[in-house]
């Protein structure tokens, strides 16, 4: 699903307001939480100027075919397949964008700097990234912003003032509401649950589960929150992870929430193969072909995930938007091809829109 800087007095409020001597959540990080009304009222969003970067002597771009680099967290896993293919779609459709997708083969910062970095020295008019560190990644992409280059985030931000725009595919509190109430629906309000997440510095994940401890402290006080486990964006991890805390808490244990689309589907089969369907439920952001053995065998009642392939998709029609120059500072809204006219929020950010939600009934539909 932002990370900034990690905080152990963060971690510390977080395992005292649940009640529970265990800390649930060693990461956490600066940005104050912005919970949403038990009772589903909507929020009002604040007006905010903008507070992104801005490319330096960034030359005449308008209607020409450009080159852009995409650097995902990681290749070869299928959420940021997805992703590539809507990057890949939008290009072909627009006819001036000559796109690429390379990233690490893991989820490592060190890693997707130095492709970063490598790519900035050869040579590209645009950079899309999604951030394994918000922090870490920032020198290197406002090293692309002094060479002109224009660079939008997505999926994963960076500090706002290392990119221009940052395409967010959900907003945080409104995950984070969908995620524990669809918990707490399953397991009850006084049920225990734990996290398997990539990594405490994975900017998304970090703002999705600060959101979700705030939400849940607020309008679901009696839950209790076991722990939080990292799992890198590995599959055998993820599922001995989850293994692991099944057989830690036992009974105790009523429901695990996946982070990533690799956790999910891994602590869902766990779940499955510790013979538990029924007894933990289990909760999470997963592509929908990952999840449909466990849907369908009724392991699992529903994923919640935004369309991967619309999100790279966006993220490649703001990137020309930004190019052109019809996406400038104080604008509103993007237009998005078939997905029309996209908002801007929170000063630098582009809204993807609703996520969805796969069931019994639906799943089927989709292939991604």
């Amino acid at each position: 699903m932002r990370k900034i800087v990690l905080s152990t007095l963060l971690a510390l409020s977080f395992s005292t307001s649940l009640g529970h001597a265990q800390s649930a959540w060693t990461g956490g990080d600066d940005l104050p939480t912005n919970p949403l009304a038990c009772d589903a009222t909507p929020a009002t969003a604040a007006a905010k100027p903008y507070d992104g970067g801005q490319p330096t002597n960034a030359p005449d771009r308008k209607g020409k075919t450009i080159k852009v680099v995409d650097v995902p967290k990681l290749v070869g896993i299928g959420y940021f397949n997805a992703t590539s293919k809507g990057i890949s779609d939008a290009a072909k459709e627009m006819g001036s964008m000559d796109a690429k997708t390379d990233g690490p083969s893991k989820a490592n910062i060190d890693d997707q700097i130095t492709l970063l970095d490598n790519y900035i020295t050869s040579g590209v008019d645009g950079i899309l990234f999604a951030a394994n560190d918000p922090v870490a990644i920032a020198p290197v992409l406002k090293k692309a912003l002094a060479a002109g280059i224009n660079v939008v985030g997505y999926d994963a931000n960076s500090t706002p003032d290392a990119r221009q725009w940052f395409v967010n595919q959900a907003e945080f509190n409104g995950i984070a509401k969908a995620m524990v109430d669809s918990m707490a629906a399953e397991i009850g309000d006084d049920g225990a649950f734990a996290i398997v997440t990539s990594t405490f510095t994975t900017p998304n994940q970090a703002r999705w589960i600060a959101e979700m401890a705030a939400y849940q402290a607020k309008c679901h006080p009696k839950m209790k929150w076991l722990e939080t486990v990292e799992a890198q964006e590995d599959n055998i991890l993820s599922f001995n992870q989850s293994n692991t805390l099944i057989n830690k808490y036992g009974d105790e244990l009523k429901g695990i929430f996946g982070m990533t689309s690799v956790a999910t589907p891994a602590a869902a089969d766990a779940v499955t193969q510790a013979k538990k369907c029924g007894s933990i439920s289990v909760v999470g952001l997963a592509t929908p072909n990952a999840m449909k053995p466990y849907v369908g065998a009724g392991c699992v009642k529903s994923v919640v995930l935004w369309n991967p392939v619309d999100l790279g998709y966006a993220a490649a029609y703001v990137l020309r938007a930004t190019a052109d120059g019809s996406l400038a500072p104080g604008a509103t809204s993007v237009k998005a091809g078939k997905l029309g006219d996209l908002a801007v929020i929170n000063g630098s950010e582009i809204l993807l829109g609703a996520p969805t939600v796969f069931n019994k009934d639906n799943i089927n539909d989709f292939d991604f």
